[in-house]
């Protein structure tokens, strides 16, 4: 159960990676990565973020790319939040697979649905 204080430094870190991530892909056609959940540890010293990244077949790409740049996008970080928090948190990221994962039940139940006809 997260306190009131992660909850909001949750979504301020959110707010800003996507907005940075936005940026960053604006070049790339067809590519968008979006930040589906951030879970900032008790101490605030630590974050996760998992990304949710289209088209799939690019994501374990796209994710190596990030984690070699996670230096760089923790600087970016911590100059728009700067001001708001003393220390910017670590970054670890992460692949939100979820809308794979329902994507793969809504075929599987397709098919099945198409079975019993």
């Amino acid at each position: 159960m997260d306190t009131t204080r992660q909850e909001k430094i949750n979504r301020l870190i959110q707010k800003e990676l996507s907005e940075i991530f936005r940026k960053q892909t604006q070049q790339m056609r067809g590519l968008i990565v979006s930040v589906s959940t951030v879970r900032v540890s008790p101490d605030l010293g630590m974050a996760k973020v998992y990304l949710s990244i289209f088209p799939s077949e690019q994501a374990k790409d796209i994710l190596t790319n990030i984690k070699t740049n996670i230096k760089t996008l923790r600087f970016d970080l911590g100059q728009k939040l700067g001001k708001q928090l003393r220390v910017i948190p670590e970054l670890a990221f992460y692949l939100d697979d979820s809308l794979d994962y329902l994507e793969n039940i809504d075929r599987l139940l397709g098919s099945d649905n198409k079975k019993d006809e």
